[in-house]
């Protein structure tokens, strides 16, 4: 019976963590060194995400939050517009839901040099 209920729990975490969704890809990448400063930054996660809300923090500057316009619903790529800061090191950081509800969060890093 252990042997059982361990293989349900098991299955159920896998399954669960198969529903949420990873960034593939961000433009600027993830660690970027960049001359000059993008008008626009973009996500392409492995799944349907519906983002709830992103940030930008440059530096020693407080965070901005970036504004989604209409990109409301559930999707795999999101391109945003970015007011620069000029040089130095950005972080944003984003929010959203999975198609099965649960919450995401993660963050990547560029620097404009």
């Amino acid at each position: 019976m252990k042997k059982l209920a361990t293989l349900a729990l098991v299955s159920t975490l896998a399954t669960g963590a198969f529903a949420h969704s990873r960034v593939d890809t961000t433009t600027p990448e993830n660690g970027a060194v960049i001359a000059d400063v993008p008008t626009e930054i973009s996500f392409n996660f492995a799944a349907d995400i519906r983002l709830t809300r992103v940030d930008m923090t440059h530096q020693d500057h407080p965070s901005v939050r970036l504004d989604l316009g209409d990109q409301t619903s559930f999707d795999r790529v999101f391109t945003l517009p970015l007011q620069g800061m000029g040089e130095g090191t950005y972080r944003i950081e984003w929010r959203g839901l999975g198609v099965d509800g649960h919450a995401m969060q993660g963050a990547f890093t560029f620097t404009v040099d």
